[in-house]
């Protein structure tokens, strides 16, 4: 499951395109008539299969038919007839796609088939699979290289103008599609503005008429939130007076719908990171840095010209790029603070120790935080991300903007 628009139906049909001799797509929002052949029962899957080769037209044939359920949050008796699937029908090879799929499993009167499903997240286009989409795909093996071996880029400029191309456009298919074709960014955030609509939509349709207000304010109040020197997300940012009790909800309603990353604050830098995290404070990025500067109305030529913008605005677009790189390559998010004095970006959980990453948005690398974290924990080495070229020096390695996808 993912986030509206990040591709799933796609992927799924193209995957069933090639691999199996048909494909059998079902749609279930909105759709009454196939919700009711669900709702009559899942007990007799032979009955079930019948009716729903008669819905569509197509025979399913067990084996070669690849059966889609999408959207199918839409319908309790369809997910609840995945483990009826698994255990008495398994020659029928089913996937589903979800945009909201995290808030169906969460409903206290529906049982998720646990241990029945396999779970795939699926995130929008990192930088990798970007540089792929608009024919950069040459970079992509040099930037994997240079990273494994820390060794100086030679195509560094160039890649550094097609990371400030992608925090624009960033990984929405669609939009990326948009700018293949047109190159033209007002284009682009047509698509990207319709995006935060129909997310404002399922905010209504999902959610009661009070719950839908104060999810769209607290998404509204994003890019407010990383504007500050200090990203903490605070909820008196959404509107005066407004407390955590009546909006955490509604954080968790975003986060679950894969709207926004959220990024928890670990008190040590030790291992486990999950034995030491403050559930009360964390960051919030938007699931992509694109979106973000729709929403932000910044000016694409400014960012893609590194010129006439920066400071907290700056900051705040390579944090949010960073967030969603580390994401898509499921790594957990956390951030680490020092007595209000010192703060690591981002730590990672590596096998041996905890390894802080350290964001900068250009190339001036001097790290007070850093040096703290590493006298007081000796992680195994430490990760600097900037503007500057790959390298490995004082057990701190280098990685460009453009490379964070390497890190797995």
């Amino acid at each position: 499951f993912g986030s509206r628009q990040v591709g799933k139906s796609h992927t799924l049909c193209e995957f069933g395109r090639v691999h199996y001799d048909n494909v059998a797509y079902f749609f279930f929002e909105g759709n009454k008539r196939l919700q009711d052949i669900f709702n009559k029962g899942v007990d007799d899957i032979h009955t079930l299969v019948n009716d729903l080769s008669a819905h569509i037209g197509i025979q399913i044939i067990p084996n070669s038919t690849l059966i889609i359920f999408d959207e199918i949050q839409a319908c309790n008796a369809a997910l609840a007839s995945l483990k009826r699937f698994y255990e008495v029908a398994p020659e029928y090879h089913i996937v589903c796609a979800g945009s909201l799929l995290g808030l169906a499993v969460k409903r206290e009167s529906f049982s998720f088939p646990v241990g029945k499903v396999e779970i795939l997240h699926m995130f929008p286009m990192n930088f990798k699979e970007f540089l792929m989409a608009t024919n950069n795909g040459h970079l992509v093996k040099s930037i994997q290289e240079s990273f494994d071996n820390n060794k100086e880029l030679v195509l560094h400029e160039k890649a550094l103008e097609l990371y400030r191309t992608y925090l624009v456009v960033g990984g929405m298919p669609e939009a990326v599609k948009t700018y293949l074709e047109t190159k033209n960014f007002i284009s682009v955030k047509a698509k990207q503005m319709y995006i935060h609509e129909t997310y404002a939509r399922d905010m209504t349709k999902y959610s009661t008429s009070t719950e839908a207000k104060r999810a769209n304010a607290t998404y509204d109040s994003i890019p407010f939130q990383l504007a500050k020197e200090n990203r903490k997300f605070q909820y008196n940012l959404i509107k005066s007076g407004a407390r955590a009790k009546d909006y955490e909800d509604s954080l968790d309603w975003l986060k679950q719908a894969g709207i926004i990353l959220q990024c928890t604050k670990a008190r040590e830098g030790k291992l486990p990171l999950n034995f030491y995290v403050d559930p009360l404070s964390y960051k919030v990025y938007m699931a992509d840095v694109g979106l973000l500067v729709a929403k932000n109305d910044s000016i694409p030529m400014n960012i893609i010209a590194d010129k006439n913008y920066g400071g907290e605005a700056k900051g705040a677009l390579t944090e949010n790029y960073v967030a969603q790189q580390l994401a898509a390559n499921e790594i957990p998010l956390y951030y680490w603070e020092s007595d209000g004095t010192a703060e690591i970006d981002f730590v990672w959980q590596g096998e041996e120790t905890v390894l802080p990453i350290e964001v900068k948005s250009a190339d001036n690398v001097k790290a007070k935080s850093l040096m703290q974290f590493i006298k007081k924990y000796s992680p195994k080495y430490s990760i600097r991300i900037s503007t500057k070229n790959f390298g490995f020096e004082n057990d701190i390695k280098s990685v460009p903007l453009y490379a964070v996808w390497c890190i797995k």
